[in-house]
């Protein structure tokens, strides 16, 4: 199992250094927010795309992934009847793909809860046909879209992995899949969230763990115990990566990054352990 870090928990030092920082603390990669890397990220240019992925490289890490797609810029929608709005969106995401594939990213994760609403009778159809409008860009990419179940104040499409796994199978596509976010999950899944690993991983539907608490803190300061989440993941021998995402950071986000890699790895070892 590889262990990434959320990028922006690390936003104050320059691409590079964040790079250099996780590799030292012993993550196995970085998970990057596109608003992390400029104003339209979707459309950088070539040689900066490069640039990043040496970076990664030189430092001996990787790009893992791509989270918080739609975040930037404010009001897309794939569920929106805006049909003009709509398109721009999923021409967006297919430039994401094309991103996370140049960036040697394996993963994107589709979060962004405030562009997936649920407006009317018809936005949960629209949404999954934009989510399948994408489909053959990701195949062809060579990369895996990851549709996030989140438990929201606001109505949106896929607030749990049943709801999530009804889309990935009506897509029908190996590129589209869903994942775990255990903060979401210990909100909004029947049963624990190790129970919901055993139970869904052996379907093929889950691509990518992400470690939150429902408390918005990482897995060592969080409101979860992560001893039996970690260990229901080794006990179905998940091969999969993972990511730290962190929303609070005290008493700040290297301080938290190097807390919560050193907490994982102290129970992985301590699940391998004879």
């Amino acid at each position: 199992m590889h262990i990434s870090l959320c990028n922006e928990v690390l936003g104050d030092m320059p691409f590079e250094r964040q790079c250099t920082f996780a590799a030292a603390l012993g993550y196995d990669g970085l998970e990057v927010a596109p608003f992390t890397l400029g104003a339209a990220a979707w459309a950088l240019p070539a040689p900066r795309r490069v640039a990043l992925r040496r970076a990664a490289a030189d430092a001996g890490i990787a790009i893992t992934g791509l989270h918080a797609l739609l975040w930037e810029p404010k009001g897309l929608s794939i569920t929106t009847a805006d049909e003009a709005l709509r398109q721009r969106t999923i021409d967006i995401m297919r430039r994401l793909i094309g991103l996370a594939a140049d960036l040697g990213a394996c993963i994107l994760v589709h979060g962004s809860p405030l562009a997936r609403l649920v407006e009317d009778d018809d936005s949960e159809k629209r949404g999954i046909d934009s989510f399948a409008a994408i489909a053959p860009e990701a195949e062809a990419a060579g990369v895996v879209y990851c549709l996030e179940p989140l438990v929201k104040a606001e109505a949106i499409m896929i607030r749990n992995l049943r709801e999530a796994v009804a889309v990935v199978d009506a897509i029908g596509s190996p590129a589209v899949r869903t994942m775990i976010d255990a903060a979401a999950a210990a909100l909004g899944e029947e049963g624990s969230v190790a129970d919901t690993i055993r139970r869904a991983l052996p379907g093929g539907w889950i691509a990518h763990v992400h470690f939150s608490a429902p408390n918005r803190r990482g897995p060592a300061d969080g409101d979860l115990d992560f001893a039996p989440i970690v260990a229901a993941l080794v006990e179905m021998d998940y091969r999969g990566g993972s990511a730290v995402e962190p929303f609070i950071f005290e008493p700040d986000g290297p301080s938290c990054a190097a807390r919560q890699i050193g907490y994982l790895r102290g129970l992985l070892d301590a699940v391998r352990a004879p």
